[in-house]
């Protein structure tokens, strides 16, 4: 099943997205891949990309991922971040790739949904350069919110 939707979805959505310039270059259920060029207004005082756009970046990945592995749950649950930690491990310089990995299978968080709670799950994230250097690991705790009945 193509999810080529779930990157027009996110550049509609998320102004942010298409402001930055992200670009979608893997989208699965399991996995997102996103790229960032590096325009000098991204840049800090050290010139690499600020550290607000390297989280963007693995954020926006991160919600893509959320987006792919739960499109089937979007009539009745709406998917929000909850919290993130962030590890800057190396100074980030050019363009960026960050890739987000859901850390347990959707069909577990979808099995808690059904139960009647708000479940939680955790995407991993990398941030690489343009070398393929580990420069960022971010974790995103997404929560799915189950709508209101009416």
């Amino acid at each position: 099943m193509s999810l080529d939707w779930v990157a027009d979805a996110m550049k509609k959505t998320v102004p942010w997205v298409t402001t930055a310039g992200v670009e979608f270059v893997e989208v699965t259920p399991t996995r997102v891949t996103c790229s960032l060029p590096d325009p000098e207004p991204h840049r800090n005082h050290v010139g690499g990309p600020h550290a607000a756009v390297i989280f963007g970046l693995a954020e926006t990945a991160s919600g893509a991922l959320a987006l792919a592995a739960f499109s089937a749950e979007m009539a009745r649950a709406t998917p929000l971040v909850v919290r993130s930690e962030i590890h800057y491990r190396k100074l980030a310089l050019g363009p960026l790739t960050a890739t987000a990995v859901l850390t347990r299978p959707a069909t577990e968080v979808t099995a808690e949904l059904d139960a009647g709670t708000r479940p939680e799950f955790t995407v991993d994230c990398t941030i690489h350069n343009a070398e393929g250097t580990p420069t960022t690991e971010m974790t995103v705790t997404w929560t799915l919110k189950p709508h209101k009945p009416r």
